[in-house]
Order: structure tokens, then C-alpha cells, then sequence
């Protein structure tokens, strides 16, 4: 069986954003409506700096699923790692397995408050984090949540996640300084496909491009068929500097990419951009339809260092989401070790310095959402090339 037919036969099957495909890949997940939002709200816990801070940790344990138990311990073994860190802070980190199931979630949160914690770090589903928020809201406790899901952010829930708007804002940004403004967007018609969509024309937007046409496609070959010449007509036309794909379903991305070379349409005639990590799995990087394309990356060299500690202590590598855990205990432990009684409250959280992290610099938004420091980068000869890298922090960097 070739790649095509193995690509063709996984986007036959026109799978919905499943749990566990969502934790590997997109990352997105939908969420239930949001209890109380928007930007402003003070919330959180006040504390005492120079006493242990206990920090409860819901993580998707317990289910039977293999790579969620695998992200389960990444996060635990993560998080132990961050408050080993914490030197002139002493957090007392509690441990409970949320699952994946709403009701399950909800009840160990309200058991970890009932416990003493004064702030959450989890859950990983965006509807186990908002009912989560919704439950622990009326007693004063902030929610860090290892979603992505904007949807879902505000009042006392924030987003750890990379977003789709931090991608796109970066790729766009870059793309405005490069002569790359008259963008063409092709996206998926399920929800996380029409959520990126939605990031790019506000990247769009907030960077002054123009978005000069956009296409939506079913998960599905004959889907993608069928958008391609409409594609390579508008680029052909020259009224199109780059085509911006969102590509969030993993088989996605080769069958556009190659169904687009094909009629002509390549980074080589008309600059490609793309919302998901086109370097993730590494076989992608040997993919003709990828080479020069735009994509974001966190800082390689602070992920880099934080694997070789991990896997020289845990005997294997880390879940490409458990270092989420160690940014929200080493943002913690720097507000604690400041001596910051609100170091828990929304005051506290996004103080706009923000944080370094593993993936690199971070800082949390009034209105519950991220901003990241992300590197532009490449294809080339099969190899990833930074095109830009991440900043090191946020003074200048045009947040």
C-alpha cells in the first residue's frame, strides 16, 4: 500500500476530533459554554508566601488508555519536577486522577478544595475544565486548565494550552514584516478546523493582511478534491501572497499538501502556512508538499534541556503535553517566591512579565487566554530551519 492510498483510507473514515486524537495532534476540544468569562474579574486565593502552598493536580489517570496514562504521569512527574525547582518556595503539590469523564473531575476538584488547595492545575478536557470552574468558582479558586480551548477561558479558568491564536498571530506577524499580506485560508469544516479559521482572520485583522479569500473543505479526499482547483486559481491569479491551511486532522496536511503541489501550489510559487506542527511525526519532514512551509515551534533549546532532565530521571521520554504541569508550578513558584500574598488571584497570575517556561517565555491574559513565544520555522531538505526564533521574553515583542 502506498502513503496516498494510506492517507486516502484514514480520511475516508471522516473521524469526528476524538479525546486521544486530540491530545496527540490538534489539541483542540470542544467545550461546553463557559460560566463566568471575560476580562476584568479578580478572582483566586489570597495566601501566606512564607508557608507551604498546597496545589492540587488533576490528570487524565485511571482511564485504561495508554497514552493517557503516559500524559497522566508526564504531567505528575512534571509537575514534582517544577516544585523541586521552586527554590525559595515550598509547594505542596497533591496529586488526583481525574479521568476523562466530566462528573469525575468535578468531584476531585471539590474534594482537592475541600483538602486545602488554593489553586487547580488541570484538568486536560476542555468540558472537564469548565464544569471544573463552574464548580470550584463560588469558593474563590482559579483553574489553570491544560486545554487550548479559548471557549472556555474567563472568569477564574485560564488556558495553559498553546492556542490557535498564538500560532496564527506569530505566522501572520511574520508573514506582514515579509512581504506575505494577501492571504488565502483553506480550513476543515469540524469544529477545531473552524475555530483555527476563525484565529487566522483575527490574525488577519489585528495584523492589517488581507484576507482575500477562504475555503472550507469536508475531512475527507474527495472533500479536498474538490477545493483544489479553486485554490490554484486564485493563486494563480497573483492576488495571493500565501495560503494560510489549518490541517488540524493528521492525515490531512499530506493529502493538501501534495493534492496542491500537484496543481502547482507550493511554497515554492505561492508561500504555504500552517497552524498545526508540520515537523510532528518526523516522517512529515520527508513530505515534498511540506518543504518551505511556515509553521510555529517553542524554543528548541529550553525543550531540549527540559527532555534530557526528564528522561535521565523518568528512564523515558515525556508526553509532548506534560510540560504544561512544570509552567503552571514554575509560574506559581515565582509569584510565591516574590512574596506575593495574591500571588493566586488574577492579579497575580497575569502580571505581564509573564513566565519562562519549558516551551519557552509565557504569560496568562485577564481574560483567561495565553500569549507564548513561538519560533517561525521550515522545511528544508527534510531538515526543520528557524526562520525566526522565539523571543525570550515580552518587552518589545509586540504582544
Amino acid at each position: 500500500m502506498t502513503v496516498i492510498q494510506t492517507i486516502r483510507g484514514a480520511l475516508s473514515l471522516r473521524r469526528p476530533l476524538a479525546r486521544v486524537g486530540a491530545v496527540v495532534s490538534a489539541l483542540f476540544l470542544a467545550a461546553c459554554e463557559p460560566g463566568a468569562t471575560g476580562s476584568g474579574t479578580q478572582t483566586g486565593q489570597q495566601i501566606d508566601p512564607g508557608q507551604p502552598v498546597p496545589v492540587a493536580l488533576l490528570v487524565p489517570a485511571g482511564t485504561g488508555n495508554p497514552d493517557l496514562d503516559w500524559l497522566a504521569r508526564s504531567l505528575t512527574n512534571s509537575a514534582r519536577m517544577a516544585a523541586a525547582d521552586a527554590q525559595g518556595a515550598t509547594i505542596d503539590l497533591r496529586i488526583y486522577e481525574a479521568g476523562a469523564d466530566t462528573g469525575q473531575a468535578v468531584a476531585m476538584a471539590n474534594r482537592a478544595v475541600d483538602e486545602g488547595a488554593k489553586i487547580i492545575l488541570g484538568p486536560l478536557f476542555a468540558d472537564s475544565a469548565n464544569a471544573v470552574g463552574n464548580a470550584v468558582a463560588p469558593r474563590g479558586v482559579n483553574v489553570l486548565s491544560f486545554s487550548n480551548n479559548p471557549d472556555i477561558a474567563g472568569g477564574n479558568v485560564f488556558v495553559l494550552g498553546n492556542t490557535f491564536d498564538n500560532v496564527a498571530d506569530r505566522l501572520v506577524r511574520y508573514g506582514v514584516r515579509n512581504g506575505k499580506r494577501r492571504i488565502l485560508m483553506v480550513a476543515e469544516n469540524d469544529t477545531a478546523g473552524q475555530v483555527g479559521a476563525r484565529a487566522i482572520e483575527r490574525a488577519i485583522q489585528r495584523n492589517r493582511a488581507t484576507l482575500v479569500g477562504s475555503t472550507v473543505h469536508p475531512v475527507s479526499t474527495s472533500g479536498i478534491d474538490a477545493i483544489i482547483p479553486n485554490v490554484a486559481s486564485a493563486v494563480a491569479s497573483g492576488n495571493v501572497d500565501a495560503v494560510f491551511v489549518t490541517a488540524n486532522q493528521g492525515a490531512v496536511l499530506p493529502y493538501l499538501t501534495d493534492r496542491l503541489a500537484a496543481a502547482g501550489v507550493s511554497a515554492q510559487t505561492t508561500q504555504l502556512m500552517g497552524l498545526t506542527r508540520w515537523d510532528q511525526p518526523a516522517a512529515r519532514l520527508e513530505l515534498p508538499g511540506v518543504q518551505g512551509g511556515w509553521f510555529t515551534v517553542p524554543d528548541a533549546n529550553m525543550r531540549a534541556r527540559f527532555e534530557q532532565r526528564y528522561r535521565a530521571a523518568h528512564g523515558e521520554a515525556p508526553h509532548d503535553l506534560g510540560s504544561l504541569a512544570y509552567d503552571g508550578v514554575a509560574a506559581i513558584s515565582a509569584l510565591v517566591r516574590a512574596g506575593n500574598r495574591n500571588a493566586l488571584t488574577t492579579s497575580g497570575l497575569t502580571q505581564a512579565s509573564g513566565f519562562a517556561g519549558v516551551n519557552g517565555a509565557f504569560r496568562l491574559r485577564p481574560d483567561g487566554t495565553n500569549e507564548r513565544a513561538l519560533a517561525v520555522a521550515t522545511v528544508r531538505n527534510n531538515q526543520v530551519v528557524i526562520l525566526d526564533p522565539a523571543p525570550r521574553s515580552f518587552g518589545g515583542f509586540g504582544f
